[in-house]
């Protein structure tokens, strides 16, 4: 079950054309890093977004079944 901060992530995801790294997530949510990525790993978890880790970033991305998912 989606929250409203995983609804917010999703949205933020969708407008990007790159993946964007859990620093970033946390800016856009004007919240704590700790906070986006205990977000970004259950979304993870729910099969909505991939991530990846590029050196010491964690970089997340959303994937088709998540761009026709209602908000």
């Amino acid at each position: 079950m989606l929250d409203k901060i995983d609804k917010k992530i999703l949205g933020y995801l969708l407008k990007e054309d790159w993946p964007v790294t859990t620093e970033m997530v946390a800016k856009e949510l004007n919240a704590a890093w700790n906070t986006a990525q205990v977000h970004l790993y259950k979304l993870l978890a729910e099969r909505l977004i991939k991530g990846k880790r590029v050196g010491r970033q964690n970089q997340w991305m959303i994937i088709e079944k998540a761009k026709k998912t209602p908000k």
